[in-house]
């Protein structure tokens, strides 16, 4: 299978690693992963600050190359909320619960252009250990670690 999805991935969290394990699982042993990652222009709309482009894709390299189970994967510049997802062929997007609006619309504007629909895989976030979703905003705040570990104790 192939199998899209997207983010900025930085800092790389246990919620990210989840959403890539899974679009590596669902492409399977001769399957592909297109990963969007984005561009720094797009990356700096982000609320917190973003490191460039070339070490969060290193990041998810390493973490692809450790992740390997016979699955070939490609990174790809992401420059707005679709990328190549509204004229690649693909079978599957993979999305959290906080970006499973952008799939639905990728399907709409498939739909608009003639192209077929893909599945839509949704994963669950991750949880901290104070039962809030773990994300890289929480992260650059210090309340949390990588893996949702509080790091604020009062």
């Amino acid at each position: 299978m192939k199998i899209m999805v997207g983010g900025t991935f930085d800092p790389l969290h246990d919620g990210h690693r989840r959403l890539l394990a899974r679009s590596f699982e669902l492409a399977g042993p001769g399957g592909t992963v297109v990963i969007g990652l984005t561009s720094d222009a797009f990356a700096g709309s982000k609320s917190h600050p973003v490191r460039p482009y070339g070490e969060r894709r290193r990041v998810v390299e390493q973490f692809a190359e450790e992740f390997d189970r016979g699955v070939a994967y490609e990174v790809q510049p992401l420059s707005d909320r679709y990328g190549s997802a509204l004229d690649m062929e693909f079978d599957a997007l993979v999305v959290s619960e906080e970006t499973l609006p952008v799939a639905i619309e990728i399907n709409r504007l498939r739909r608009e252009r003639g192209k077929r629909k893909v599945d839509i895989h949704q994963i669950t976030c991750v949880l901290a250990e104070d039962g809030h979703w773990i994300s890289s905003t929480r992260i650059l705040l210090g309340e949390i670690d990588e893996h949702g570990r509080l790091t604020c104790r009062e």
